[in-house]
């Protein structure tokens, strides 16, 4: 048995908030005791002799955190990371559950690469989930044998990295996602208006003296999206948004549907194109980095629910990868270990969300959107839990994760996750 106790519990999916004492027991939440106004500690009571004790006093009690969108690199590209890493760097930064994207190699496109993955993940000390391809090989031809591979355990389809652009396939992709009641993720980059992609179109690529990649690219794929999804009731997630065209598109959709989710990243809520003419490479993503403009529209997005996730989107690479010229090196960075003192940093403590809020994005719904059994605090639910110092600053010199592809590192920032429990062991302590 574990009794957590003295701290402050915030569960965003039943709004509870205040200082109980949550007692484990086999992997479950077996007690949630509200402490009386003398401080007693009644979850203590029904502790028996051999409890383990943590004294959460001073720090915030919030579920496990749920990443949606995370590339482990297994199979295939494990000098980046793997699955075992990747566990590791989730982690520590507070995640007891990630959605593995399926553009490994080979692709999760089969039950067999389907299998290995989820193998490997129970192997870990964490919550490892995948997804699975939509289009064999990623190849935006033909589409996966998607009821056969949900049977086999995957939890949503995407093709992360690479946009879809047949149409026709994009529908009924949509379609048969929406007949499985399972969730569709897009990458919405089209790339007949991208010249070098990873750097916005603006000042950044007049900076480094190359094309770009224009916003319009991601606003007529967005669009294009979110009308067959309102036509088909498909559950998507239109991820790593990065425009504020985009996130008007979403708005306005998510008027007419309840199924239409987007994912923003901390990097797209924290810097600008300028990030990129500073860190070169190290801000190179995809979709780029945009203006100011641009990320005040993210923030805004986040604040009024239209954007209802904050994922990583994880994206490890060698430093030799990243070392090469900014129209050869690879997009993307590391993301699992910064995120949520990121949020605290960029959201919290700059007034836009509070930490409840912040904690709903990054637990809850996510969890929600996938029919994860994860995102919250309640008797009986999962015994997956972090323990956060929100008011504790760290600045980031080393990773667990194999890759150091950031430009936060050196960054001082607030929030420091304490503990990470995951089925009721404690896997990371600060």
């Amino acid at each position: 048995m574990l009794l957590i106790k003295n701290g402050y519990m915030i569960d965003s999916r039943s709004g509870r908030q205040g200082e109980y004492d949550i007692l484990i027991e086999d992997k479950k939440i077996v007690k949630i005791a509200e402490r009386d106004a003398a401080g007693e500690q009644i979850g203590e009571a029904v502790c028996e002799k051999d409890c383990q004790v943590i004294d959460a006093a001073g720090l915030i009690v919030a579920p496990g955190l749920v990443d949606v969108h995370v590339h482990f690199r297994e199979p295939g590209f494990t000098h980046k990371e793997d699955i075992d890493t990747g566990a590791r760097s989730a982690a520590r930064g507070g995640f007891t559950t990630v959605v593995l994207m399926a553009n490994t190699k080979p692709a999760v496109d089969n039950p067999e690469t389907l299998e290995y993955v989820i193998k490997r993940g129970l192997e870990t000390p964490i919550h490892v989930t995948t997804c699975a391809n939509v289009t064999k090989g990623l190849a935006g031809k033909e589409l996966v044998p998607m009821k056969e591979l949900a049977t086999k355990g995957a939890v949503g389809f995407t093709d992360d990295g690479i946009p879809i652009m047949d149409v026709e396939l994009v529908r009924r992709a949509m379609e048969e996602a929406a007949a499985l009641d399972m969730p569709i993720s897009f990458h919405e980059e089209d790339p007949a208006y991208i010249t070098n992609n990873g750097i916005n179109r603006g000042k950044a690529s007049e900076f480094f003296g190359i094309g770009g990649s224009p916003r319009e690219a991601e606003i007529t794929l967005v669009e294009r999206d979110l009308q067959i999804a309102v036509e088909t009731g498909a559950c998507i997630n239109i991820q790593h948004i990065s425009t504020k065209e985009a996130v008007e598109l979403v708005r306005r959709a998510r008027e007419k549907s309840s199924n239409i989710h987007a994912e923003a990243t901390p990097h797209h809520f924290t810097l600008t194109e300028e990030a990129a003419i500073k860190y070169g490479t190290l801000a190179k993503m995809n979709p780029p980095l945009r203006e100011e403009a641009d990320r005040l529209a993210v923030i805004e997005g986040l604040k009024d629910g239209t954007i209802d996730i904050i994922a990583t989107d994880h994206a490890p690479h060698t430093a030799e990868e990243k070392a090469k010229a900014i129209t050869d090196a690879p997009s993307g960075i590391i993301g699992l270990e910064t995120a949520l003192p990121l949020a605290i940093t960029s959201l919290v403590k700059e007034g836009h969300l509070t930490l409840a809020e912040v904690l709903q994005k990054m637990s809850t719904n996510p969890a929600a959107m996938y029919h994860l059994d994860a995102g919250y605090l309640a008797e009986g639910g999962p015994a997956d839990l972090i323990l956060i110092d929100q008011n504790a600053g760290q600045v980031f010199t080393e990773y667990a994760s194999k890759a150091t592809n950031t430009p936060f590192t050196g960054w001082e920032l607030q929030g420091v996750v304490k503990k990470t429990i995951c089925d009721g062991n404690v896997i990371y302590e600060a």
